[in-house]
């Protein structure tokens, strides 16, 4: 469905894709993992079309993003942002609802707010919490707002930015269960960033391993722990000596 072939991007002297190819599959959940400054992040915006590569061409279903009518093509994702990134002058549903109160998939304001109410259900928050504003949520319960709008517009491909970022492991633990069963619900197509391999177990169908600029490795997640490569070895296992050599 999404397919990266030779994809380049540098900023001024920072080559920070160099020659990235993946293909992901219709309806699984890829998961890219990598340390911090990687360029996972450049990768994600470079599929969604807000950062134009160098060189190379990213496709879904075929199409180059960089040509797609932008409105249409944005209609087609939703995203959970690192950190929820929820606007704070909104209460909670129309956090929710952001999508369906404008644009091309704007509803009227009652049935906008009762799919808000439906998809926060969804995410164990209950009805009480619409008229609220992010502020007055914990960190937990703001990160579910966030997946709650992410899905809010019924998206066919969804990403996930550190998903679990800030949140304690049991609160972790709960977000990356949801993420997976409401993926499966959907049938929704997946990409996922994050260094946290407990979301990468719970969440992925398929690993990728971003270091250098380039996919090191990629498979199966069953296979991730026996891939013979030192680069997902020494990550997975958070050694410090090794290929990737540790900022002091």
């Amino acid at each position: 469905m999404i397919e990266l072939t030779n994809v380049q991007k540098t900023f001024g002297s920072n080559q920070v894709l160099r020659d990235v190819n993946l293909c992901i599959d219709k309806g699984s959940s890829m998961v890219i993992i990598g340390g911090s400054g990687t360029g996972k992040s450049v990768l994600l915006k470079s599929v969604l079309g807000l950062v134009i590569p160098d060189a190379g061409t990213i496709t879904l279903d075929g199409q180059d993003v960089t040509k797609a009518d932008r409105d249409a093509f944005l209609a087609r994702f939703g995203m959970l942002f690192q950190g929820a990134a929820l606007f704070d002058s909104l209460t909670v549903w129309q956090n929710v609802a952001f999508r369906l109160l404008r644009g091309s998939l704007k509803r009227p304001k009652s049935e906008a707010r009762e799919i808000a109410i439906e998809k926060l259900r969804r995410v164990g928050l209950k009805p009480d919490v619409a008229d609220r504003f992010p502020a007055e949520l914990s960190g937990g319960m703001q990160k579910r707002v966030g997946l709650a709008r992410a899905i809010a517009a019924e998206p066919e491909i969804i990403f996930f930015d550190e998903p679990t970022t800030g949140l304690d492991p049991i609160m972790s633990g709960v977000i990356n269960e949801l993420t997976r069963e409401i993926v499966d619900e959907m049938g929704a197509t997946a990409m996922t960033i994050t260094h946290d391999m407990s979301s990468v177990r719970a969440i992925a169908d398929h690993v990728a391993m971003l270091h250098d600029g380039v996919i090191q490795w990629s498979g199966a997640v069953a296979d991730m722990d026996h891939s013979g490569d030192p680069y997902v070895d020494q990550f997975i296992s958070g050694r410090a000596d090794g290929p990737i050599e540790a900022v002091r």
